[in-house]
Formats: structure tokens, sequence, C-alpha cells
């Protein structure tokens, strides 16, 4: 199949989201149930609505803060690469595109640009094993196949 076929490879981290999403529903819950028992405390400390509301709403920024965590995506295709990390998604054609690397001891690949400059795919991460070899396998596959099309 050659790239201009539509071939496009699309990886995102398995372990993280594995462990993010659960934690995520579990800070929502322990931090509403700690807002719920706020207004009945032997302290003598007094607790007002709002004060178990905040409660409740930290949890859910808390729970927001983990779920950022399986926002990486990489879609590859025969226009070049989509990388999505935390908090920002670039393009770059695979003119850009040096080299595609997973130096040892990263914690995720990279795509190496010119001048020395790199871009981290969080998509790719070592944790996930044979899901990121894999993925690296597609990836620089579908990079010969754009090089030889």
């Amino acid at each position: 199949m050659s790239a201009s076929a539509g071939t496009t490879v699309q990886v995102r981290p398995k372990k993280v989201r594995r462990i993010a999403i659960p934690a995520a529903v579990v800070l929502v819950v322990v931090f509403a149930v700690a807002g719920a028992l706020l207004g009945n405390t032997p302290t003598g400390a007094y607790f007002r609505l709002s004060d178990q509301l905040s409660m409740v709403g930290l949890g859910v920024l808390l729970a927001a803060g983990a779920l950022l965590l399986t926002r990486p995506r990489l879609r590859a295709d025969a226009d070049g690469l989509e990388i999505r990390n935390l908090l920002g998604t670039q393009h770059y054609s695979w003119d850009l595109v040096e080299a595609i690397s997973f130096p040892n001891g990263a914690p995720w690949a990279r795509v190496e640009l010119p001048q020395d400059e790199y871009v981290p795919i969080m998509a790719i991460q070592a944790t996930d094993g044979a899901h990121a070899v894999e993925a690296m396998r597609r990836l620089r596959e579908l990079r010969r196949e754009v090089d030889g099309a």
C-alpha cells in the first residue's frame, strides 16, 4: 500500500490512559465525599455550602489535570505529522522531519527537526512497551513510503 493510497498512523498512549482515567474518577468521588462530610465535624468549625462546593470543585480540577495526561496523540499520513501533546497541537510536513527517534532512556519518542531542534511525541511512551515499538515501526514504514513516493 502506498502512502498516497491513504495510509494513516494514529497512536495514543495506553498505560497512562488506564491509570489516569480511573484516578480522575477516584479524585472526583473522594473530594465529593469529603465535601459532603465537611458539614458534620465535631471540631466546632463551621463549614458553609460554599466550602463544600469548593471541595467538590477542587476534585474536579484535579481530575481534569489527571485527564490532561490522556490527551497526547500522533496522527501521521502522507502530508506529515500532527503531534498533540499536553497543551498544544503542531503539524510538521515530512520535508521538515529529519528523523524519528526514540533515544535510550527517553520517556517518549521524538521528531528531529533542522538545526538540532526536536519535538517530543508523548503519544509514543516507553512505558507502553510493545505498543510503542509497533507504533515506531508503523511510523517509520510510513516515512519510507512517503520518501519513496
